[in-house]
């Protein structure tokens, strides 16, 4: 194996070390990225939490005044971002994994038009807790199908998969 493997993300580079897997951020996307997340997945969690409360309360009006539809739609939408924060509390953020750490690798390919492939990186944080990280790979408009192939190839001569 070579000393450094690398290959593009959503918001970056991914860098494949020896003893370790560096996600990097570049140009605009990353710096976006980096003011939304930062090194961890709290903050947007808590924007998620706002909004949530705020959507329930607005259900609440509406149930008040009998306006059934946007008591459905505020309802909804407040219900489903409880369940994404729940969902997504155990994803780390973290730019720096590991690899004696990494318990777990899977590829989840892309569904056409819908979703991005991404890599789901299963590590043992300091703590010993279990996290998951999130590799995005770039989408159909970022040569996404080339760039899948390349990181899945790098992930394979890596060991990781």
């Amino acid at each position: 194996m070579e000393t450094e493997q690398k290959f593009k993300t959503k918001t970056g580079f991914c860098h494949i070390l020896s003893d370790k897997i560096v996600l990097t951020r570049d140009g605009v996307i990353g710096n976006v990225a980096e003011l939304t997340t930062g090194k961890n997945i709290y903050r947007i969690l808590t924007i998620y939490g706002v909004l949530a409360i705020f959507f329930l309360y607005k259900a609440y009006q509406s149930m008040e005044n009998q306006e059934w539809f946007w008591t459905i739609m505020f309802g909804g939408i407040g219900i489903y971002l409880i369940y994404s924060i729940i969902k997504s509390s155990n994803y780390s953020a973290t730019p720096v994994i590991e690899r004696n750490k990494i318990k777990n690798v899977e590829f989840k390919p892309a569904k056409k038009f819908l979703t991005r492939s991404y890599f789901k990186v299963d590590f043992e944080q300091n703590g010993g807790k279990t996290k998951s990280r999130l590799i995005m790979l770039p989408g159909s408009l970022n040569d996404g199908t080339n760039e899948t192939e390349k990181a899945l190839g790098i992930m394979k001569s890596a060991g990781l998969i």
